[in-house]
C-alpha cells in the first residue's frame, strides 16, 4: 500500500512538472525554455526537477506522450465497438474535439508548437499518433468503400479535418464542448468544401 502511495505521489509530481513546463514552453518557446524556468513554474527545486526529468527534452517528450496516449486510450472503446465505420469515425472525432476543448493548452501545444531544434533519442508518442491517424484513415476508406461516405480523396479529406481541429483550438474560451451533432455538421461542411455531396 505504501509503495502504491509513493508511486501515485511520484506520478502527481511529474504531472505538476509537465504542467509547469507547458506554461514555460508556451511563454518562451521550446528552444528558449530552461530547466530553471520549468522548476520555478512547477514549484520544485532544480535538483528535484532533474530527478524526475534529467533533460528538457525528457519533459517535452513526456508532455507530447501524455497528450497522444490520452487521445488514443479514450477512443479505444469506440474503435472496438460494433458501430459502422461512419459512426466510429464521427464518434472518435467528437472525443478528440472535446479533449481539445477541455485541455486547450495541452493540445494547442501538441498541434501548433513551432519548429524547434530538439532531437530525440526516441519518440514514443508516435506509436499512439500513428495508431490514431491510421485508424481514422482506415475508417474513412472503409466508409467510402461501403458507400457511407462519398467517393473522394480520403487523404485530402483527412488533411481538411486536421485543419478544422486547429480551428477548434481558436474558438472562444467559452466553448467547452461539442456534441455529436456538432461534429456531424462540421464533417458535412468539410465534405461540401471538397466539392463532394454530403454523406
Amino acid at each position: 500500500m505504501d509503495r502504491q502511495r509513493k508511486a501515485d505521489e511520484r506520478e502527481a509530481r511529474k504531472h505538476l512538472i509537465m504542467d509547469g513546463a507547458l506554461s514555460v514552453f508556451q511563454d518562451h518557446g521550446i528552444d528558449g525554455a530552461t530547466m530553471e524556468q520549468i522548476a520555478n513554474e512547477a514549484g520544485f527545486g532544480t535538483a528535484s526537477l532533474y530527478y524526475y526529468f534529467p533533460k528538457k527534452e525528457d519533459v517535452f517528450s513526456a508532455i507530447i506522450l501524455k497528450g497522444w496516449a490520452q487521445l488514443w486510450e479514450s477512443c479505444q472503446s469506440t474503435i472496438d465497438s460494433d458501430h459502422s465505420p461512419k459512426e466510429k469515425f464521427l464518434n472518435i472525432l467528437n472525443i478528440i474535439a472535446n479533449h481539445i476543448l477541455q485541455e486547450r493548452n495541452l493540445y494547442s501545444f501538441l498541434f501548433t508548437a513551432p519548429q524547434h531544434s530538439i532531437h530525440f533519442e526516441s519518440e514514443p508518442w508516435k506509436e499512439y499518433q500513428g495508431k490514431l491517424y491510421g485508424t481514422l484513415q482506415k475508417l474513412l476508406d472503409e466508409g467510402i468503400t461501403i458507400g457511407e461516405f462519398p467517393k473522394i480523396d480520403s487523404h485530402l479529406l483527412f488533411k481538411a479535418i486536421g485543419g478544422s481541429f486547429h480551428g477548434i483550438l481558436l474558438m472562444g474560451d467559452e466553448q467547452k464542448s461539442l456534441t455529436r451533432e456538432d461534429i456531424e455538421d462540421l464533417f458535412s461542411r468539410l465534405l461540401s468544401t471538397t466539392g463532394s455531396p454530403h454523406a
